[in-house]
């Protein structure tokens, strides 16, 4: 949660904020107009948010603020190892407010992923109290499954949309293509993807075992349900170490620490006399010893609370587990408003040539001129500059480079945010340059026209003539993405969709 809020206070203003490329002010007021102009209860169930409630004067300030409260709780909550169900209540709130207004930037799967997890967490820990080791309230059963159930969909999922999409991953050569296709490959990814087939035909083999096997140990006692967790544990480390998947890999592992019990996590805290690890050992021969806790209200109350989550996760898994029996399953949804059971998948799909939108911009009068120069803007991670050495910047997620790389297969009447983008880059606005990792007409007057250029990049070869020269892709141009606009010539374009008009400093 901590890099989560952190990546909504670096990039909220520039993607959803009062001039972003997809502002959620507008598309709040869009919501209100469907429902013929009222905040009623089908608003708030379509777009479950505070923000409704909240002034829209200065909505760069209430992202600021919403994202800044969530920064500062989950840091203290990180930070002390200390939490309550009012603390994490408030996280999950938080957050599931920027997720319903963040329209594409927040379409990918771990934020929900984050908002179940964040919502057992809720659970798991007591009301008020802010005890690293609550005396009265042990985390229930009943919560730790949802723990061990929401790993078992996670990875069940998406074994099973691997088995049913792409029939590269029943060939096994799906790896072939997965390092240099990925959406932000990493340095390892580069030497990964030159290893020989039959190591990416194994660690195919591997991948299916992991996410179609192995989730069924949970159910197999406590020695195998441990295994599952070390492995799973061991295969998110391997995807963190081979690629820049957000904090989706690093997510994950929170539902396998549920795998395993007090006994076996003890090496992980210290053995100084009256600290947690010793505290907990008395509890446990408290209760070996048949000594009863002494009755309190709450703890009847928490009962009753529990098994209620329990009946709620169950009603709700019941459309996930239709979908993951259903031949035509979907992946990465939620099936509720408020994101609290989710059916989930990854690479159902994998691309077998990686092709990237070049953005260029050029002084000149004429864009058609052949004399025209045209200059490159790269991004802060995805690949552009063929010399630049792909970046390794997961748990952080750029929010922009991915979008980027979903358009770079689609077209830009799909992703008129791009268009949009390019108004930006006419006018130098700072905020969305700050999203750029280069701007090529800093300090300069800006470009007259901006242009859209498709290529198709692959990796060079380690050692070869290209890497040589400092590079790491080569690629080759396919052609036009979007035709060279300026920034008169969108006015229009911007008046339709209500967008804000850039305008030159």
């Amino acid at each position: 949660l901590v890099v989560a809020f952190l990546v909504a206070y670096h990039q909220n203003k520039q993607l959803i904020g009062e001039k972003g490329l997809l502002p959620c002010k507008l598309y709040l007021q869009n919501v209100k107009k469907y429902f013929k102009g009222k905040i009623n209860l089908d608003a708030l169930s379509y777009a479950p948010t505070i923000i409704w409630f909240l002034d829209w004067s200065d909505m760069d300030s209430v992202l600021d603020y919403l994202s800044l409260f969530g920064l500062a709780t989950s840091a203290f909550v990180l930070v002390t190892g200390c939490a309550n169900m009012v603390l994490m209540a408030v996280l999950w709130v938080l957050y599931l407010s920027l997720t319903n207004v963040g329209q594409i930037w927040y379409s990918f799967g771990w934020e929900s992923q984050l908002l179940e997890t964040g919502f057992l967490g809720i659970f798991l820990c007591p009301l008020w109290t802010l005890s690293r080791l609550p005396r009265h309230t042990p985390p229930s059963s009943i919560v730790i499954w949802g723990f061990r159930w929401l790993i078992f969909r996670i990875m069940l999922g998406a074994g099973l949309i691997k088995i049913r999409g792409d029939r590269c991953w029943r060939e096994l050569t799906c790896m072939d293509y997965h390092y240099e296709t990925q959406p932000v490959p990493n340095p390892i990814a580069y030497f990964m993807h030159r290893s020989p087939w039959w190591f990416h035909q194994f660690e195919t083999l591997v991948n299916h075992f992991i996410e179609l096997v192995v989730p069924f140990f949970l159910f197999l006692g406590r020695r195998m349900c441990m295994v599952h967790g070390l492995l799973q544990i061991l295969f998110q480390v391997l995807l963190i170490i081979s690629g820049n998947l957000s904090f989706l890999n690093w997510l994950t592992i929170v539902p396998s620490i549920a795998c395993f019990d007090d006994a076996s996590l003890g090496f992980l805290f210290s053995s100084r006399r009256g600290g947690v690890k010793e505290r907990a050992a008395q509890m446990h021969l408290q209760v070996a010893a048949g000594e009863q806790l002494p009755p309190r209200y709450g703890c009847y109350a928490r009962k009753v609370v529990n098994i209620s989550f329990g009946l709620l996760i169950t009603y709700l898994s019941i459309p996930v587990v239709l979908n993951l029996l259903n031949s035509r399953q979907v992946m990465n949804t939620s099936f509720n408003p408020l994101r609290i059971v989710n059916t989930y998948g990854a690479f159902g799909s994998i691309t077998k040539e990686r092709t990237e939108v070049v953005l260029q911009g050029t002084s000149s009068l004429d864009p058609n001129d052949p004399a025209a120069v045209w200059e490159e803007y790269d991004f802060k991670c995805k690949p552009g500059d063929l010399k630049r050495r792909p970046c390794f910047i997961t748990p952080y997620h750029y929010r922009l480079d991915w979008l980027m790389w979903f358009a770079a297969f689609q077209t830009y009447e799909q992703n008129e945010w791009i268009i949009h983008l390019a108004g930006k880059l006419l006018a130098q606005d700072e905020a969305t340059l700050s999203l750029m990792a280069t701007n090529p007409f800093a300090g300069r007057a800006p470009p007259r026209w901006i242009r859209g250029e498709h290529f198709k990049y692959k990796f060079s070869r380690p050692g070869g003539k290209h890497a040589s020269e400092g590079r790491w892709w080569i690629r080759k141009r396919i052609g036009p993405y979007f035709p060279p606009v300026n920034l008169q010539g969108l006015k229009k374009f911007y008046e339709d969709r209500n967008w804000p008009y850039p305008l030159r400093d």
